[in-house]
């Protein structure tokens, strides 16, 4: 073993760093956040599209490998049917796409909060004034109000002020 915290020491450093708790914080709120956006596409937004669709139901495509008719996929499946069922796929295509538009519209809301409302942050004040010079002999940093170099002892005017 190398000198050191040992393996527990690097382990704990390891976990304590800022982005792996950051990292444990967003997942632990997108698990929760996931609740509420799977109940605001399945019991909002799919009806309305249900209803827009005159109730169609993707679930119910599917295509039975098998060379059997079967009404629904149910049926295929408990008669052990091999199914293809891209139905469900659309069915779950749709649902990510309405789940990225609503992240979308939330991410693009929390956005506009962070510009223009309590969230904002400062406004870059304004440079202060300078309160050092150079001086044109030297190039050493002296302050503003002096007339002769701290270094080299020259006198200096007003004229070589900096930041």
């Amino acid at each position: 073993m190398s000198k050191g915290k040992g393996i527990i020491g690097e382990f704990k450093t390891f976990i304590m760093r800022g982005n792996v708790m950051d990292l444990a914080v967003g997942v632990i709120i997108g698990a929760a956040f996931q609740g509420i956006v799977n109940s605001l596409v399945n019991d909002v937004v799919m009806p309305v599209i249900t209803l827009i669709t005159g109730g169609i139901d993707f679930t119910n495509w599917f295509i039975a490998l098998d060379g059997g008719e079967y009404e629904t996929l149910a049926e295929a499946q408990a008669a052990a049917a091999a199914t293809l069922n891209y139905g469900t796929f659309l069915t779950a295509l749709i649902n990510f796409l309405i789940m990225a538009f609503v992240i979308f519209c939330f991410v693009k809301f929390m956005n506009h909060l962070a510009e223009a409302g309590p969230l904002k942050k400062k406004q870059e004040e304004e440079p202060e004034e300078p309160t050092t010079k150079i001086c044109p002999f030297c190039k050493s940093e002296i302050p503003i109000d002096a007339t002769r170099c701290a270094h080299c002892t020259s006198e200096v005017g007003e004229e070589t002020v900096t930041a």
